[in-house]
């Protein structure tokens, strides 16, 4: 009996697990160019996304937002200045998925320019789920070298909505970079009980 519970257990989690992650997703490439929109709780911004910038970073940013990974998603690191970082997701299943299947590193072809999207790595091949939006010309960022890759190749820009998210939360600057694995353990529950003003993307998705 307690090996058929056993069993039983493993099909349902298994079957969770594919419909909140699922391999497949991995393979598909994004458009040329697409735009997307992001609703935050300081209101919407719009992104426009070219795939001759990084490929493979590119297809990963049209995986995530038509899968719906970014829905309730903290702004967790606001930096003055710098950066405002997020793609922690509250639900630590999706985000290890994610997390754990990092893309191929490339080439810097577009400059960190103020508000410009890339994905934040801590070596090689771990651009995965965690975007970063630049708050001013971030340029040291195109060569600089980090874990044995060099640069953060930008994926997207912002065209629309750039004064909201200036108004993101920014009195915990880089401090939450610090408790990323408080963040991925215990999600948004942690968040909102310590750092209860940091901001959120409610959901993202494409536009024409």
């Amino acid at each position: 009996m307690k090996k058929i519970l056993l069993l039983l257990s493993i099909i349902i989690l298994s079957s969770c697990a594919s419909k909140k992650f699922n391999e497949k997703w991995l393979d598909k490439e994004a458009p040329s160019t697409f735009k997307a929109r992001f609703e935050t709780t300081q209101g919407d911004f719009d992104i426009v996304a070219r795939r001759l910038w990084s490929p493979k970073g590119v297809d990963r940013l049209h995986q995530l937002i038509t899968n719906n990974y970014y829905e309730d998603v903290a702004i967790y690191r606001v930096v003055p200045k710098f950066v405002a970082q997020f793609g922690i997701h509250n639900d630590t299943l999706i985000n290890n998925s994610w997390r754990n299947n990092g893309i191929e590193d490339e080439p810097v072809l577009a400059k960190n320019d103020y508000m410009t999207l890339s994905f934040a790595r801590g070596g090689v091949e771990t651009r995965s789920n965690q975007l970063f939006i630049n708050l001013k010309e971030n340029y040291r960022l195109d060569k600089l070298s980090n874990g044995g890759v060099t640069g953060y190749p930008v994926v997207a820009k912002v065209i629309a909505g750039r004064d909201n998210i200036l108004k993101f939360y920014d009195g915990y600057g880089g401090k939450l970079g610090y408790k990323q694995d408080s963040i991925s353990s215990f999600g948004n529950k942690f968040l909102r009980e310590k750092y209860p003003k940091v901001d959120y993307i409610i959901k993202a998705y494409i536009i024409k």
